[in-house]
C-alpha cells in the first residue's frame, strides 16, 4: 500500500516532468531582473529571511544596496570571506554547497545518486575526445542551495582551452530530484569548460535548472539566454586562451543549481573529508595531487 508520503513523493516528481520549465524559468528571470526600489527590497529581504542567509560576508550587508533581485543573488563577498587553501598540490572546492556526489568514475559511469547513474557520454554530449580523457577519473559533484553564495571559482590555476554549451531540460537540481529523475545532470542545460592544468584536464560544468535564469562565465559573459537548440562549442587558442587563477571567479547561477568538476585518472585523489550531503564553503580542500 502506498503511504502518504510515498504518494506525495511521486507527485512532486511527476509534476518536474509535465510543468512548464522553460516559461516557469523566463519569469522568474524576468522578474529577478526587475529594479521596483522598495518592493525589490521587500522581496530580497523575505528570501534572505526564510533561507538564513548570512548577510555579514557580502560586500553589501544592506538588501536596500540591491537594484534587483539578480544584483543580490550574485552578491560578492567580503575579500577574506572565502580564504584560498594555499596548498599548491591541493585543488579548492570551486563553490559553496553541499556535496552531492563524489567518488570513481567507474569506466565511463558516474553515480548520480544511490541507485542512479549517468555516462560521461551523455554528460559531455557525446564528445569521444572528452569521454576517453575521462574514463576512470574522479569526480565530485556540489550543489548550490537558494541560500548558498552564487558565484563560482577556480579549484586550481587553468587555461581554458574549450567551452560547450548543451541545451536541455531544466529539472530543479536538488538532492531529492537526485534521487528521483534518471540522467538529471547529463539530461538538464550545462555548460561545461575545459581546462589544462598541472594536474591534468579539468572539466567544471555549470548545470542549469529551474529557475535558473542564466549561467555565465567572466569570459563570455551571460551565456544564456539566449537558449539555443543545438550544441554550440568555443575553442580558445594561442591569443585567445583564457587563463584563470586558483580562487578566482570563472562564473556564476543567476539562481542556484550544481557544479561538477572531472578529473583524469589517476591526477588527483579526493579529500578525505568530502561525503555526501556534506556542506562545504569554496576555497576548502577538494583534492589533492596524486
Amino acid at each position: 500500500m502506498m503511504t502518504s508520503n510515498s504518494y506525495w513523493q511521486r507527485l512532486k516528481v511527476a509534476f518536474q516532468y509535465v510543468m512548464p520549465q522553460i516559461y516557469l524559468t523566463q519569469i522568474a528571470g524576468w522578474f529577478a531582473k526587475q529594479k521596483w526600489g522598495v518592493l525589490t527590497h521587500v522581496v530580497i529581504k523575505a528570501f534572505a529571511k526564510k533561507y538564513n542567509i548570512d548577510m555579514s560576508i557580502a560586500q553589501k550587508e544592506q538588501f536596500s544596496d540591491y537594484a534587483s533581485f539578480n544584483e543580490f543573488f550574485i552578491r560578492p563577498l567580503k575579500e577574506n570571506a572565502r580564504p584560498i587553501n594555499q596548498n599548491p598540490t591541493a585543488l579548492c572546492l570551486p563553490a559553496d554547497g553541499r556535496i552531492s556526489e563524489c567518488g570513481h568514475i567507474d569506466d565511463n559511469l558516474l553515480l548520480q545518486a544511490k541507485g542512479h547513474f549517468f555516462s560521461l557520454e551523455d554528460l559531455l554530449a557525446e564528445d569521444k575526445e572528452l569521454v576517453e580523457t575521462f574514463k576512470n577519473g574522479e569526480f565530485a559533484t556540489t550543489y548550490l542551495s537558494p541560500r548558498d553564495y552564487h558565484r563560482v571559482h577556480m579549484p586550481c590555476d587553468g587555461t581554458l582551452r574549450k567551452m560547450i554549451y548543451v541545451p536541455g531540460d531544466l529539472f530543479s537540481v536538488n538532492p531529492f530530484l537526485a534521487q528521483h529523475v534518471p540522467n538529471l545532470f547529463a539530461r538538464n542545460e550545462r555548460v561545461i569548460c575545459v581546462f589544462d592544468t598541472k594536474f591534468g584536464t579539468m572539466v567544471q560544468i555549470l548545470v542549469g535548472a529551474t529557475i535558473t535564469a542564466s549561467i555565465g562565465t567572466t569570459w563570455a559573459g551571460v551565456i544564456n539566454p539566449p537558449r539555443h537548440n543545438e550544441v554550440k562549442t568555443w575553442t580558445y587558442e594561442d591569443e585567445s586562451a583564457v587563463k584563470l587563477l586558483k580562487g578566482q571567479e570563472m562564473g556564476w547561477f543567476q539562481l542556484g543549481s550544481t557544479v561538477i568538476n572531472l578529473f583524469q585518472a589517476n591526477q588527483v585523489r579526493l579529500a578525505d573529508h568530502l561525503s555526501v550531503n556534506e556542506p562545504v564553503r569554496m576555497g576548502e580542500i577538494l583534492a589533492y595531487k596524486k
